[in-house]
């Protein structure tokens, strides 16, 4: 029998998947200035050199760290040193760096277990309106984030040209059109240029835009979810929330259960908020791929503790 998701590109066979607790759980970004094309995988198709390539996989994955090549919106030409960014997105420990390089050589000369830690100050620091914009149009990848990815960075950098790099894969391409916003670990997807520009002036002036937000990077999945589950019911600055997991409420082995996080305002209040898994039926996770099956992890019960 037929599949309703026959023929459909990823993203749009995936609209039904609720985002929360969507984003790429990440705490340590390298991102590397490559225009031109990329390949499928950022370092299995060594765009940056065999040589490179190599030694630096086996570095960011020792280190935890997220490699990812990075360009400006319009694949303009490189005629100068090439920018590196350094984030770390751990919440309440975030951090960004700027730094040019002459030669990818340089790359390895970077201690990448400082992301783990507190700015090491290798490069420029990168703060309030001055922090990066990520944007995955990482076609080779997925289709749906070149065709839907581009066309947002082509409108945030009109507006913070500065600021606006198109991304190599982000994780979760069948929530494209995908954004991250960094060091905060921000991820978004499924937004329009409207929606991508208030997120970017929402967190300069410290708040958090709700539309198409998957959550913090930074965070697992439960958190994620709670964090957006109080989000929903209240207003707070975009660095006001702690999220916390909790010792499992019902039986681990449960297929039902995901876990359970407690969430805590600056001002005192608290909340538990339990999530639950939901299944969905089979269908491509990304453009092209054999349908499987798809779960989500949502919040079943908000409890405020005061």
């Amino acid at each position: 029998m037929k599949s309703v998701f026959e023929g459909l590109a990823c993203s749009e066979a995936a609209a039904d998947i609720p985002l929360p607790g969507s984003a790429t759980h990440v705490t340590g970004w390298l991102c590397v200035e490559q225009p031109g094309a990329w390949g499928r995988d950022v370092l299995a198709d060594q765009v940056l050199g065999a040589e490179i390539t190599t030694e630096l996989a086996a570095r960011t994955k020792a280190a935890r760290v997220r490699p990812t090549l990075i360009r400006r919106p319009g694949r303009h030409l490189m005629t100068g040193p090439r920018t590196v960014l350094l984030a770390a997105a751990r919440p309440g420990e975030a951090w960004c760096e700027r730094l040019e390089i002459e030669d990818l050589e340089e790359l390895l000369k970077l201690d990448l277990q400082l992301l783990n830690g507190p700015a090491p100050g290798l490069g420029e620091p990168l703060t309030g309106e001055d922090t990066p914009v990520l944007v995955c149009a990482h076609g080779k990848r997925d289709q749906c984030c070149a065709r839907l990815g581009r066309p947002i960075a082509a409108r945030l950098a009109e507006v913070y040209p500065e600021r606006v790099w198109e991304c190599s894969h982000t994780g979760g391409h069948r929530f494209a059109p995908a954004m991250v916003l960094l060091p905060s670990g921000l991820t978004y997807g499924r937004i329009d240029g409207d929606a991508a520009l208030s997120a970017v002036a929402a967190l300069d002036l410290n708040m958090l835009s709700l539309t198409g937000f998957r959550g913090r990077s930074g965070h697992g999945p439960v958190q994620q979810v709670a964090e957006i589950a109080v989000r929903e019911r209240i207003s707070a600055p975009a660095d006001a929330l702690t999220v916390t997991p909790l010792p499992a409420e019902s039986d681990p082995e449960d297929p039902a259960y995901a876990g359970t996080a407690e969430v805590v305002h600056h001002d005192g209040r608290r909340w538990r908020v339990t999530a639950g898994v939901v299944g969905y039926p089979p269908r491509p996770a990304s453009c092209g791929a054999p349908a499987k099956a798809a779960s989500a992890v949502v919040a079943t019960d908000v409890v405020e503790l005061g």
